[in-house]
């Protein structure tokens, strides 16, 4: 439960920062940027929220239901428009690709030959 306490505590964070300072970010953004920067600075230990973290991700598909439920409203739209969403889709995934390739390439990534070793 601490792990929950102290991430909604930085959610809440976020959204006073959010409508109080008038800040053009998410709430949820400005949570996560303080929550990392407490991080960094040692102020919240990871072992508080790691039980909590993993939990959210095991079970991050329950966060999408209400976006794809409302996705059901804009279905007509999706119909009408599918060959326009799918060619934008399919070019904006090769572009991203490209240029992430194109940037490790410059920044002289991994080498050829060498390999990175996951955890």
């Amino acid at each position: 439960m601490l792990g929950f306490s102290i991430l909604t505590g930085f959610y809440l964070a976020g959204y006073v920062l959010h409508t109080t300072g008038h800040i053009p970010l998410p709430a949820n953004v400005i949570g996560l940027i303080l929550f990392t920067a407490s991080l960094f600075l040692k102020l919240v230990k990871l072992e508080w929220v790691e039980e909590a973290g993993e939990f959210m991700i095991k079970h991050m598909l329950l966060f999408f239901t209400p976006f794809v439920v409302g996705m059901m409203v804009f279905f007509q739209y999706i119909g009408l428009h599918a060959v326009q969403l799918l060619v934008s889709l399919f070019a904006s995934t090769a572009g991203v690709l490209l240029v992430t390739g194109w940037i490790v390439k410059l920044t002289g990534g991994s080498k050829k030959g060498e390999r990175h070793e996951s955890r």
